[in-house]
């Protein structure tokens, strides 16, 4: 027999699940409630309404997100490195961002509960992606004309917009040049060591691997 939690947990999942599919606005609390087989006053019983439910939703995905970024941008190597490894990273592109998402449903930004999850979640991982651009800037990686922020919000940016490209394209070959020309703008901007190969032979073995489906 299902407990009072385990139809929290259900509710919580089945809605996490439907604003990746669907977005805000066209999941009812009728599609949720089947989609978690639950009873018809089963989610008024833990939540005040689907703006609740939807934003504790949102909430786990987007700290799901950040743990994420926060493993590939917080591993040992270099920064350039690490800004290379998040933007290669096997995501579910056609899928696309399960919180950039949710910045195109107007019903998302009209609600101050779940514009702030929106909101805090890209400042989140914009302060992840500066922190390791002003890492590699002390370190001597990058030219002195970059300005950490400004190269964070290019890498968020790519990302983003290469979902978008994907999704319109029903391919992720989109997304894939996307983040390679990424690549190569950070390779432009690192300062380079005397002696170092050519530009074009160091990117000869970069690869993309993001078309096997994953978390985002």
């Amino acid at each position: 027999m299902s407990t009072n939690s385990d139809a929290r947990e259900k509710l919580i999942g089945s809605a996490r699940e439907l604003l990746w599919d669907r977005g805000y606005s066209a999941t009812s609390p009728r599609a949720i409630l089947d989609h978690a087989g639950a009873g018809q006053g089963s989610m008024y019983h833990h939540f005040a309404g689907k703006e609740q439910l939807a934003t504790v939703a949102l909430e786990l995905t987007a700290d799901e997100l950040i743990a994420q970024a926060s493993v590939v941008l917080g591993n040992t190597g270099s920064a350039h490195d690490r800004l290379t490894a998040y933007l290669l990273r096997q995501r579910d592109v056609l899928r696309g961002c399960p919180v950039g998402r949710m910045a195109g449903d107007p019903d998302v930004l009209d609600s101050p509960l779940m514009f702030a999850v929106l909101s805090a979640t890209f400042e989140r991982v914009r302060a992840l992606v500066t922190d390791v651009i002003e890492q590699g800037a002390r370190a001597g990686e990058f030219s002195g004309e970059v300005v950490p922020r400004e190269l964070a919000d290019t890498v968020l940016a790519v990302v983003q917009g290469g979902y978008v490209l994907a999704r319109a394209a029903g391919d992720p070959a989109p997304f894939d040049r996307a983040v390679s020309g990424a690549v190569a703008l950070l390779e432009q901007s690192r300062r380079e060591p005397p002696d170092s190969p050519p530009l074009g032979n160091r990117r000869q073995g970069v690869t993309r691997s993001l078309t096997v489906p994953a978390k985002p």
